[in-house]
């Protein structure tokens, strides 16, 4: 007999299979030899008392030998001599997860990249971080496996109604990723362990007959009629396809410039600016496991925080327990700030978005003295480029960013000083009034407080602001028809994931690839 079981364990017994099957077996009041073996369903932590519990749903095989779930069937198949082949721009979650779903139906996929493999990629990195010297195509947003390669790999999404999650994780977990992935509440698998996965995608892309091509930046959109007739890369090679996928993610303006000016509708969209925050992670730990020591059997801490101040939402985004707050910059004179983690967890600081929520009204009124119309549909973006251009201002240069005292930035003062971090090009005390528009430091800084008041302890002068974190979500979205999933004016191209506005993450992003992938492969096969 197979039951799932629910279990409050506590930390040292969480992760003891002893324990587990014993508590099994009291559960059901039956023996513990009868118990042949259990599988994870749901992990979860209750820090909500003085005393943290583990939620553990499980599987459990009684009087049944055990086996596990089955795994997802990959079949895919050899392309090279398909019929139809997809041209994806971008190697992101969503083009990457496209390629694989096209394979498993018998399309060949093309994927153009901009950016370096993976390995390349990091080198250049490297150069950024150490330098202050950033390049616009191989970068923390731009480069295979796309902006969550090196920005932290978490995997947790709340959009289930647009695809199988337990499809994508477990393609994850076949391609290397940790199994408990599958049944953590926030899976997450770290900065250093995904680029062995995305590599193992694209050798398997290859394998069956995919291309995957590198530094083919598109440039342009060849119009035939109502339809896409080929794209352009920069240095010439012109590809075609049957069918074209546009999933260059959230940073890539200059897609967004040329589909403006060769008058494919695009349209702006609202997204939230802010800060980073970082605090020790000790701090973190202590807050919320109500503890002077998180100890060896909890994991560092997370939170995750939204309020509501003069009816402007600000919320915590993308929080990194035991994380390190980088440059995410993608061209020079620009300064934008993300945070990533390893698999362990084990950096000393804890960082998260903090942000707020920018309307129409509020880009408008920053971007007229500008000359920008309201209606210009790269309002946003280029909004959002102002404040990243004021934020690498402040620093001084070489991407070394504008920082605060929490209690100095909500006290409107300098801070004479600032705490050890984790930013490694370097930080500059600065007022980050002087970057962030007046409706957003306002509103962070009563967000703050009223944080202080649900965390007894956050709000602090340990606790450090770092400008800009604006990368949250896409500025544009690429219009397209809700049944058919292709743009309104071109019945083969395809808008998709995070930088067509569709998505927020690895996960989604992932799934809206496997959709798009799949409304193509029926257009074409029946």
């Amino acid at each position: 007999m197979q039951k799932k079981i629910t279990l409050r364990l506590t930390p040292a017994e969480v992760n003891d299979d002893a324990v587990i099957k014993r508590k099994i077996a009291q559960h059901e009041s039956t023996k513990e030899s009868s118990v042949f073996g259990f599988q994870i369903i749901k992990k979860s932590i209750d820090a909500r008392g003085k005393q943290v519990i583990f939620n553990l749903s499980v599987n459990a095989f009684i009087n049944e030998p055990f086996h596990p779930f089955e795994t997802v069937d990959l079949a895919f198949k050899d392309v090279r001599q398909s019929k139809y082949s997809t041209i994806i721009i971008g190697a992101g979650p969503a083009g990457l997860f496209a390629a694989l779903k096209l394979i498993e139906n018998g399309i060949k996929p093309i994927i153009l990249e901009r950016g370096k493999d993976v390995k390349s990629r990091r080198r250049d990195l490297a150069v950024l971080n150490k330098q202050g010297i950033v390049n616009p195509e191989s970068n923390y947003c731009f480069g295979e496996g796309g902006a969550g390669t090196y920005s932290d790999g978490k995997l947790y999404t709340r959009s289930n109604k647009r695809g199988d999650i337990n499809r994508i994780l477990q393609l994850f977990i076949q391609f290397g990723a940790p199994e408990n992935i599958g049944y953590d509440a926030h899976p997450h698998i770290g900065t250093n362990k995904l680029p062995q996965i995305i590599t193992a995608m694209r050798e398997q892309i290859i394998e069956c007959g995919g291309e995957v091509l590198f530094e083919k930046k598109v440039v342009d959109f060849k119009i035939l009629n109502n339809k896409i007739g080929g794209v352009i890369a920069a240095d010439g090679t012109v590809f075609n396809a049957d069918d074209y996928i546009v999933a260059t993610g959230h940073s890539a303006r200059d897609i967004f410039e040329l589909l403006h000016q060769k008058n494919i509708l695009i349209e702006a969209k609202p997204f939230a600016l802010g800060v980073r925050v970082e605090h020790p992670q000790s701090l973190i730990d202590q807050i919320q496991y109500h503890c002077e020591s998180r100890g060896d059997n909890l994991p560092p801490a997370s939170y995750s925080l939204v309020e509501q101040v003069n009816e402007k939402g600000v919320f915590s985004f993308c929080m990194c327990p035991g994380g390190i707050i980088a440059p995410a910059s993608t061209n020079p004179n620009e300064l934008v700030v993300n945070g990533w983690s390893p698999s362990k967890r084990n950096n000393p600081y804890a960082n998260s978005g903090m942000v707020v929520q920018v309307t129409h009204e509020d880009a408008f009124s920053i971007m007229k003295t500008k000359n920008i119309e309201a209606n210009h549909p790269l309002l946003f973006m280029y909004f959002q480029q102002l404040v990243e251009q004021k934020a690498y201002e402040a620093g001084g240069g070489n991407f070394v960013a504008p920082a605060q005292r929490m209690t100095d930035f909500c006290n409107k003062k300098k801070s004479t000083s600032l705490p050890a971090n984790s930013y490694l090009p370097g930080l500059h005390s600065s007022d980050l009034r002087t970057v962030l528009p007046f409706f957003v430091s306002d509103t962070l800084s009563a967000g703050f407080k009223l944080f202080g008041k649900k965390m007894k302890g956050y709000f602090t002068e340990e606790a450090l602001v770092v400008a800009t974190e604006s990368r949250t979500s896409s500025p544009v979205r690429i219009p397209r028809n809700e049944l058919t999933l292709n743009h309104p004016q071109f019945e083969n191209l395809y808008p998709c994931g995070e930088g067509a506005g569709y998505a927020g993450g690895i996960v989604s992003a992932a799934m809206d690839g496997e959709r798009i992938a799949t409304m193509i492969s029926n257009n074409k096969l029946g």
